[in-house]
């Protein structure tokens, strides 16, 4: 006797599942990508940090710490020695030897750019511009095109107060 063959699902229902997941997962994690896009475009020109005379705004520092190490706190500068201090350091160093470190620890001798770093560095910062604007395009359609509106909003809220509430537990 034949066994009547077993119905099929049908692919258009299971594309709608996996397109709404798709958009649930999506507006979670959404206000985490756009966090994580801008900060990491902050550090690629390294703002997030003072040296030399630039001083980071400390909301910037924070923000940065947040990225790196998931603290919301500023790292402070670190002391150097004191020029006292360095000026009466021994040399340790041989006659051989001594001129190629100070060549080494001259401050003003400038480490060579190679050509492709500014370009790779612009290029990392499209990506993050393109990866801000995609997501905020992403959870606007998901907002305005999905059924469960107030879900998505809920969703967004979610997965931006999560992350806040987190960070301010661990600074």
């Amino acid at each position: 006797m034949a066994t009547a063959p077993k119905p099929r699902s049908n692919p258009a229902l299971r594309f709608a599942a996996v397109r709404r997941i798709h958009s649930y997962l999506a507006l979670l994690i959404a206000p985490s990508v756009m966090f994580f896009a801008l900060t990491g475009a902050v550090q690629l020109y390294e703002l997030h940090e003072s040296h030399g005379a630039y001083v980071a705004p400390a909301v910037i520092e924070k923000l940065g710490m947040v990225h790196k190490n998931q603290v919301y706190k500023a790292r402070g500068r670190k002391p150097g020695p004191p020029a006292a201090e360095a000026a009466q350091k021994p040399a340790t160093a041989t006659p051989a030897t001594a001129a190629p470190q100070a060549a080494a620890k001259a401050p003003d001798a400038e480490p060579a750019v190679k050509p492709a770093i500014p370009l790779l560095k612009a290029v990392f910062l499209l990506v993050s511009i393109a990866l801000v604007a995609t997501t905020a395009l992403g959870v606007w359609m998901a907002i305005a095109y999905g059924r469960e509106k107030k879900l998505s909003w809920i969703l967004l809220a979610v997965g931006a107060v999560i992350p806040l509430v987190l960070t301010a537990l661990s600074a």
